[in-house]
């Protein structure tokens, strides 16, 4: 996707400063509120004196019923949105809630901490902060994902995240998804997002913001239990060997889209990564992926006598697959 080159380019140079609006997450959030009763939130990839997550959460720390809020800046002491992490010191915030009755978190209310160290989330005080949280919810970095979520799984927290959607067949990430450990999200409306930024908007697209750089392939991942992973997909298709032939070198069907998935197919199907966004535990399994993503990653279905690890339908190469089966009624 022509998106995905903003990403590409930001994993290459490591740049990492994409904002969140405010908007998008509200919208996803609101989605989670029962969730955060009585917890610690901590959003460890933020400067919180301009962050939109602590934004979010100060201003709606009653409603939420929350215990604790706790943000941390990267290599910054100075509230600029677009730092250059040139500090070798960096800030810590707290907030435990309104003090004076009228439900805002002024300054005075915020207590502003310093850190030894840069604030790097990999670092032991950041990780101190990390355990004592219930919840963590930010905007990674992109280029550091995979030891970001690595960092989550190890200490065994909750979190909502963003995150590049090609993550999902991460060698580091797949496995978490398959044992039901990790999830999609609500999501971006059509799978992209406009993120606060000082770099250049190279996408395609015509919907361009200022001062905004647009982002395909985004999406919120998470540990939270959501009605959306419990809605039933409602399957409608017949199955045809003509509509659905099977690959050259994987023992599976191909299914063009998620809505195409045919009500009375029985075997093994490959799907687009976009079919978890519709992803029932309970209405199908995960058998595997695509070969092309990691060795052993499609459990089997491979036929490794082809050599050729990406999807082959009548010898033209097709984008990574999913391998699914219908879970019977």
């Amino acid at each position: 996707m022509a998106g995905n080159k903003n990403l590409q380019a930001a994993n290459k140079a490591k740049k990492d400063e994409f904002y969140t609006q405010l908007c998008d997450i509200e919208n996803e959030l609101r989605h989670y509120r029962e969730h955060f009763r009585d917890k610690t939130v901590l959003c460890n990839c933020d400067d919180p004196r301009v962050s939109n997550f602590f934004h979010y959460f100060a201003y709606n720390f009653e409603q939420l019923g929350l215990k604790r809020l706790i943000t941390t800046c990267y290599k910054n002491q100075n509230a600029d949105l677009f730092s250059r992490n040139d500090q070798e010191q960096a800030i810590w915030l707290e907030y435990l809630g309104d003090r004076n009755g009228n439900r805002v978190p002024d300054a005075e209310e915020i207590g502003i901490r310093p850190l030894k160290g840069d604030g790097d989330f990999r670092s032991p005080e950041c990780i101190e902060l990390l355990k004592q949280a219930d919840i963590v919810v930010t905007n990674p970095p992109f280029s550091l994902f995979r030891e970001y979520v690595a960092q989550l799984v190890k200490y065994e927290k909750k979190f909502l995240i963003i995150g590049n959607q090609n993550a999902i067949t991460y060698k580091e990430i797949f496995p978490l998804i398959v044992q039901n450990k990790m999830w999609l999200g609500y999501g971006f409306k059509g799978g992209a997002g406009h993120f606060i930024s000082k770099y250049e908007d190279v996408a395609t697209a015509g919907d361009h913001r200022a001062g905004m750089i647009r982002v395909s392939g985004v999406t919120w991942f998470t540990n939270l239990e959501i009605e959306k992973r419990h809605e039933e997909l409602i399957l409608y298709k017949k199955y045809t060997p003509e509509e659905y032939p099977k690959y050259d070198n994987y023992d599976a069907i191909n299914v063009k889209e998620t809505v195409c998935i045919p009500c009375d197919y029985e075997g093994t199907m490959g799907v687009p990564i976009t079919f978890l966004n519709k992803y029932n535990p309970e209405q199908f399994e995960i058998i595997g992926c695509t070969e092309s993503e990691g060795k052993g990653f499609s459990n089997g279905v491979w036929n490794a006598s082809s050599k050729v690890s990406q999807p082959l339908l009548h010898g033209e190469r097709k984008y990574k697959r999913l391998f699914i089966k219908r879970i019977k009624p």
